[in-house]
């Protein structure tokens, strides 16, 4: 039988990155990223089939992660949109929940509406929540349309009063824009059947900004993956799910994220067995890249979900993994504030012209500037396995800032960027983990992303974590994670009411509507699995815990289920009456994880030896290894650098790595280090 052969690109804000996977082997490849991401793409893949051998055509499966809605929020660059809502609530999305972005700053601001207020259009209609009081005029809906058309919206979001219980109203306005206009129409109904106005509205705009963005970009990508004989790509979602490009050209908001989302579920594939054999409560995922660090947490096996987030102060509540993002990353730039104190981010050298010591003419001091200075990478380190370093014009670099900051000198300024970074990342794992009731020291570290196990072991120190593990795929990871994440669609409606006085057949029909729902974006709905969840809440609470429902909806035991969930998030429960919010449910089809065999290609002898700084800046003669020679099983006392095409790892004194049988390099305390072998 033919060895299937499979396909994982991530989009990254500096470089693309490509796994292959053929049988047990896996391939490579790292390309910088295009402004047209789909060119940047196809690239890397035929840089990975040529390193394989192998035809783009014969490729069986190809899933794809980006971050092109991500970049039209951060940059506010997505489409020209209009909202239509109720009459009365126009101002809702600048109203928002009436708190501080910062309580104690007088001259805080709030970000903009994606949709200015003249863009936002009302209609004469009513619904409650027991159903709808004020049919729509369609006449009404058409001069509105007509109002559309003339300030040239290329996207329409509609989020009607209480649609997420009643949406009839709303399929109608819906109906006559798709007939008067030729823009992309949103729905609430359809994107978030979710109370809470402002939320939904939000999130329904949100997906209305991106869906242009989104749709091009799709269409020129299955293009050039046609043109090149791979296959129609499957897209990453922010879920942590794989699904068709036709059901996310219609989910356009969930991408957001998918790049990170990527990275968490190749970082709990690859570290697998590692809670288990260290006794640990999880693993604390840290991908730092060129522009910046993501951190998330993985318990009992599965990646931690949310559906509270914002990016760019957008909030937006589709399901997706719980990813924290500091702009700390390898291209970050180190400066000067007017008080004179260093500073590392958030602004980002990117892949051009990059960091000083690329050599494609940037002159600002970055945290791979830094790295270069303390002899944690080299001169001879190819980044991405072929852009060779200038050591000058990194220590040039870094002189200017130590004049300007009144330090010692290029290593002096080289040690204060690498901890300012370090401190920024940290309080990041601080925040997903500390700030949420967990502690960091009873989870493992997995370092990935160009720069992430350069880093990784300062952090474990500075958090009392004894464990780092570095993943065989480290540098590559996010697109490693697409080859091992499961297809995932989810689906969510408001249903509220006393757990006491809940009706379990209505329920059950919800779920049902539910489970339709989701098996019809999948893909082949005879193999999905599917959960169903609900938000609940003690009476009087503004926010709801999320637990398993089962197969059967039995009040008494989701409400167990909702008691043992409060205490352990909160450390206590309640005898109050419980309220049921939201129904959820997830169809999942599991996909496997690619086999990899790893063997080594040399004898695990250094291949060199260099000059690197440790702690406060004392100087240690280290030896540099290729991580393709050491075997498993291999030990290596600290300090020592190991590096591959993609990424570097440093293990600093006190420190111990082994690796294991799938290549991945464990790193652990030197005194706790035999705990491991």
């Amino acid at each position: 039988m033919a060895e299937r052969i499979r396909l994982g690109a991530d989009v990254g804000g500096t470089f693309t990155d490509v796994v292959l996977a053929t049988g047990d082997e896996l391939v490579t490849a790292k390309v910088p990223s295009t402004e047209d991401q789909s060119v940047g793409v196809v690239e890397g893949v035929r840089k990975a089939c040529d390193a394989a051998g192998v035809d783009p055509a014969d490729v069986e499966e190809f899933t794809h992660a980006m971050t092109v809605s991500v970049n039209a929020l951060l940059e506010r660059a997505g489409a020209k949109t209009a909202l239509v809502t109720t009459e009365g609530f126009r101002d809702v999305l600048e109203i928002g929940r009436q708190d501080r972005p910062s309580l104690y700053d007088l001259s805080a601001t709030r970000p903009e509406p994606l949709v200015p207020r003249r863009r936002r259009f009302e209609v004469g209609e009513r619904a409650t929540p027991d159903g709808v009081t004020d049919p729509i005029e369609e006449g009404e809906v058409r001069e509105v349309a007509a109002r559309i058309r003339e300030c040239d919206a290329e996207s329409v979001a509609v989020s009607l009063l209480h649609a997420y219980a009643d949406s009839e109203n709303e399929k109608r306005v819906v109906e006559v824009l798709e007939e008067e206009l030729d823009v992309p129409v949103s729905a609430s109904h359809e994107v978030l059947a979710e109370f809470r106005e402002y939320e939904r509205t939000s999130t329904t705009v949100v997906d209305a900004y991106v869906t242009p963005a989104i749709d091009r970009y799709l269409g020129r990508l299955a293009e050039r993956a046609a043109d090149a004989g791979l296959p129609a790509p499957l897209v990453m979602q922010a879920n942590g799910g794989i699904a068709s490009v036709e059901t996310v050209r219609e989910h356009a908001v969930t991408t957001a994220m998918s790049g990170p989302a990527a990275g968490v579920v190749g970082a709990n594939a690859a570290a697998g067995g590692v809670p288990d054999e260290r006794g640990l409560r999880g693993l604390v995922t840290f991908d730092m890249g060129g522009t910046s660090s993501d951190v998330s947490l993985v318990r009992d096996g599965e990646a931690e979900r949310t559906t509270e987030a914002a990016i760019n102060g957008q909030p937006i509540r589709t399901p997706m993994v719980d990813v924290t993002t500091v702009g700390a990353g390898g291209g970050s730039i180190a400066w000067v504030d007017e008080g004179g104190a260093l500073r590392v981010g958030p602004r980002s050298a990117g892949a051009v012209p990059g960091p000083a010591c690329y050599g494609k003419g940037g002159t600002d001091p970055t945290v791979t500037d830094a790295n270069l200075v303390l002899g944690y990478i080299g001169e001879s380190t190819a980044l991405g396995g072929e852009l060779s370093l200038d050591a000058d014009a990194a220590h040039d670099a870094l002189a200017g800032l130590a004049e300007e900051a009144g330090l010692a000198g290029p290593a002096a300024a080289a040690r204060g960027v690498y901890r300012i970074a370090n401190a920024n990342m940290a309080r990041a794992i601080r925040s997903a983990t500390v700030e949420r009731g967990h502690d960091p020291r009873e989870f493992g570290l997995v370092a990935f992303g160009g720069a992430g196990p350069m880093h990784a072991v300062a952090l474990a120190d500075d958090l009392g974590i004894g464990t780092v593990v570095v993943p065989l795929t480290c540098g590559v990871l996010s697109a490693y994670g697409l080859l091992s994440a499961d297809e995932q669609h989810d689906a969510v409606r408001t249903h509220r009411a006393s757990l006491s006085e809940a009706d379990p057949e209505a329920i059950e029909d919800r779920f049902a509507d539910l489970e339709a729902a989701v098996l019809a974006d999948a893909r082949d709905p005879e193999t999905a699995t599917v959960r169903r969840r609900a938000d609940l809440r003690y009476a009087g609470q503004s926010f709801e815990l999320t637990v398993d429902v089962g197969d059967a909806f039995d009040p008494e035991s989701v409400r167990e289920r909702f008691h043992r969930a409060h205490e352990t998030t909160y450390g206590y429960r309640m005898d109050d009456p419980v309220d049921l919010v939201n129904l959820r449910v997830a169809a999942t089809a599991a996909r496997p994880t690619p086999a990899t065999r790893y063997a080594a290609d040399g004898e695990g002898a250094p291949t060199e030896t260099r000059e690197a700084r440790f702690g406060d800046g004392e100087r240690y003669e280290t030896p540099v290894y290729d991580r393709s020679g050491l075997a498993p099983g291999t030990t290596l006392g600290g300090p020592a650098v190991i590096e591959q095409a993609e990424s570097t790892a440093v293990v600093p004194p006190a420190w111990d790595g082994r690796v294991r049988d799938d290549g991945a390099l464990v790193l652990t305390e030197a005194d706790d280090a035999e705990g491991d072998r």
